[in-house]
């Protein structure tokens, strides 16, 4: 079995701060890419940021130069810090992972139950 658990959401005023978690526990193999989504009401689920293995990173235009991404391979875990938020940023987030359970066996995508992220002016 294979989890996903997000954490770090919380409410906070505009301009303010927070940092999400993500971290992958269970029978894992391998971690390749891992991605954070969210979901605002009534609205659909979109991406946010993507790192791969490597640490390479990409990020939805509306949040580069304030969200920053990374990953620490070691402890199977990703990092959001969150800066400058803005009441659009109101959402939950989701952690979304490709994991291999054994060698030679294809990725499976696992997501996280979400956090959320609330932020008011």
């Amino acid at each position: 079995q294979v989890q996903l658990v997000e954490s770090g959401g919380g409410t906070v005023q505009a301009g303010g701060s927070l940092r999400l978690s993500c971290a992958a526990s269970g029978n894992i193999f391998s971690i390749g890419a891992m991605t954070w989504y969210r979901q605002a009401p009534g609205k659909q689920r979109e991406f946010v940021a993507a790192i791969t293995s490597g640490g390479g990173t990409n990020y939805a235009d509306s949040v580069k130069g304030r969200f920053t991404l990374s990953r620490d391979n070691s402890k199977n875990a990703m990092y959001l810090p969150m800066n400058s938020l803005k009441p659009e940023d109101t959402a939950v987030y989701y952690c979304n992972a490709y994991i291999t359970t054994r060698p030679g066996r294809s990725a499976y995508p696992y997501w996280g139950q979400g956090t959320q992220v609330t932020v008011f002016a």
